[in-house]
């Protein structure tokens, strides 16, 4: 019963995911029907631009970093037994969006043109340093407001520098820095939609590969280490995974705030289970899903004007908090 059940759910998961990325594709402030492109029109050269080299790449990538931001919050809410963790809160996407501003302004100053994979790897390694900060700060504090508290204020540190930096970079180096820090999913183009792919990809598969020590690291660590599970090893991959995960989104969208915290808990309260099999894809669809809906909001709403992708995750995603810490607050978790 709960296999068919749980057939229903993904495909109506599926299905939506479609749905939505087809939306994207023809909702804008240019209208284009879909008889225009049977008819077409799709060939003519504005039409052809609009749809395959602004919208596609872009709604792509919405697809795949929202997914991504949602296994990423999935994996660090598994790592501390915290139903609030999550790169935003905890202060990692700004650690990371503090290294990639300073790589870009300084690539810019020096004329020199950066790669993704590049992008990337500036990203990771501010996300490492800022959750090793966390992990370091976390073993001396338990009370989980506190962490909360903890990592926003590093968060806040992180984009207080970043804003010094910015503030003092020459204009022309900092042309598209603005809308990038304040997270958006504009400007994308399919050879990054192409290493963005490969790479959470590849981290989604290691993630799959993590499903079963997963599931039993739930249950505690000194029973997982009774059932043979290396521990030590698989926190370290917790911690790369969601890191990789959390710096392949700020590399390419900036900062996007409270999807990796409020998926996850949107997807448990769906399938009612805790199984990392069920929740690893269906956190990265349910994440998929999320952002294309967020990022349609912010280009059309207030259309010629556009908002940044953060401002409606966080409308829609910090009731999903509250909601979270008033059930902690009665015991639920």
């Amino acid at each position: 019963m709960a296999k068919y059940r749980y057939g229903i759910l993904f495909t109506l998961l599926l299905l939506t995911m479609v749905a939505v990325l087809i939306g994207n594709i023809f909702i804008g402030s240019a209208d284009i029907s879909i008889k225009e492109i049977l008819f077409g029109k799709a060939y003519e050269e504005t039409v052809y631009n609009i749809l395959f080299r602004i919208r596609l790449p872009r709604v792509l990538g919405a697809c795949i970093l929202g997914g991504a931001l949602a296994l990423s919050g999935y994996l660090l809410q598994t790592f501390f037994h915290n139903p609030i963790a999550g790169p935003f809160i905890l202060g990692i996407s700004s650690g990371a969006k503090l290294i990639v501003a300073i790589v870009m302004i300084f690539s810019a100053s020096l004329y020199f043109r950066i790669s993704s994979a590049f992008m990337i790897v500036s990203a990771f390694l501010g996300s490492m340093v800022t959750l090793v900060l966390v992990l370091i700060i976390s073993r001396k504090v338990r009370n989980t407001a506190l962490l909360v508290v903890v990592g926003v204020m590093i968060g806040y540190i992180c984009s207080a520098v970043t804003d010094f930096i910015v503030t003092f970079a020459d204009d022309s180096d900092i042309v598209n820095l603005r809308n990038w820090s304040m997270g958006s999913f504009s400007g994308m183009t399919m050879e990054n939609v192409g290493v963005m792919a490969v790479v959470v990809f590849l981290c989604l598969v290691m993630t799959f590969l993590l499903a079963k020590p997963i599931s039993v690291y739930q249950l505690g660590e000194n029973y997982a280490l009774n059932l043979g599970v290396n521990v030590k090893a698989l926190k370290v991959w917790l911690i790369v995974l969601s890191g990789m995960f959390s710096a392949c989104v700020t590399a390419f969208a900036g900062p996007v705030s409270f999807v990796g915290i409020a998926v996850p808990h949107i997807i448990k309260a769906i399938f009612k289970t805790a199984k990392p099999l069920i929740l690893i894809p269906a956190c990265f669809m349910g994440g998929s899903i999320f952002c294309m809906v967020c990022d349609m909001i912010a280009r059309t709403v207030f259309s010629p004007t556009e908002l940044s992708i953060s401002t409606v995750t966080a409308i829609f995603g910090s009731p999903v908090v509250i909601w979270v810490m008033l059930r902690k607050k009665k015991g639920q978790f």
